[in-house]
């Protein structure tokens, strides 16, 4: 992603005389930002969303720098005529990649997502929990740059959406954005860059945001070289950064973003020595979450 999204005093109403959905909306997305809106049910989510997606052109105001953009939609239409590997190759020819690449890549998001033992068994089949698998494999197929996800966890389970939360921090560490909605308010807690309430119609930055680190998270110590600076992708995966001895970084982590940080540390150039990384610090009302 090269340059902002920006939507403009936007608003949407779906018929000519239909009520306002939204209105004055203003938001910038950046590349490598991950941002996620809040709102009750019914505010508009979903139709700012379809808009940050180009999926719904706005009534009025205007949407500047479009991304290269993959959506999951809050409802995917699983009952369609393929099976998970063909829908996904179809989609990766469709985006550009040649058919073996495609297959290889359905392949692999398919196995990523423990979905890889029914990548052959035709969609109408599938349950809802595969069947959302195969809509989250399709948005991360062509890697986006600007990857759009309205309750995209919904249905998947443990491990799967794990998974999803590894795969919103290599977005966003390729220099991607993320924008999510999702009901439980811990997803990700701790690591988005902005957070926007839909109230009224309109959007608003959410205040009393806490700085803290939420949620589970591991820390890593890690020593660099004379002068080194902390690659990009960790500084910017890291929910935060000390230098308690020149040289040496403490990053705090969330467990989702862990692979990332580490992988962007152990292959710079020069790499970085990896010192310890703790064990995950889950707090103990998300030891039992579902």
């Amino acid at each position: 992603m090269h340059r902002d999204l920006e939507l403009v005093r936007v608003g949407r109403r779906y018929g000519i005389r239909g009520p306002w959905v939204l209105r004055g909306v203003d938001l910038t997305i950046t590349p490598g930002s991950l941002t996620r809106v809040e709102g009750a049910n019914g505010t508009g989510k979903s139709t700012l969303l379809r808009l940050v997606a180009g999926i719904d052109t706005p009534t009025e105001g205007r949407i500047t720098g479009r991304p290269r953009t993959a959506y999951v939609p809050e409802r995917f239409p699983s009952a369609l005529p393929f099976t998970p590997v063909g829908y996904l190759t179809h989609l990766g020819t469709v985006h550009g990649l040649s058919r073996r690449t495609a297959a290889a890549r359905a392949a692999d998001w398919l196995e990523r997502f423990g979905a890889g033992a029914y990548a052959a068994t035709p969609m109408a089949h599938l349950s809802k929990g595969t069947s959302q698998k195969v809509a989250v494999a399709q948005a991360l197929l062509a890697d986006p740059e600007l990857l759009v996800l309205d309750e995209a966890w919904t249905g998947l389970d443990a491990e799967a959406r794990a998974e999803l939360e590894r795969a919103v921090a290599e977005r966003t560490a390729a220099g991607g954005a993320v924008v999510f909605v999702d009901h439980d308010p811990r997803r990700l807690a701790g690591v988005p860059d902005a957070t926007h309430q839909v109230v009224d119609g309109t959007l608003r930055p959410r205040t009393g945001q806490v700085a803290a680190p939420v949620g589970p998270h591991t820390v890593v110590i890690v020593q660099g070289p004379a002068g080194g600076r902390l690659p990009a992708d960790a500084t910017r995966t890291a929910a935060s950064a000390e230098e308690p001895a020149p040289g040496t970084y403490r990053l705090t982590v969330p467990v989702s973003h862990s692979d990332v940080v580490l992988r962007a540390l152990l292959t710079a150039r020069p790499p970085w020595h990896v010192v310890t990384v703790s064990a995950p610090d889950v707090p103990p009302d998300e030891k039992d979450r579902p």
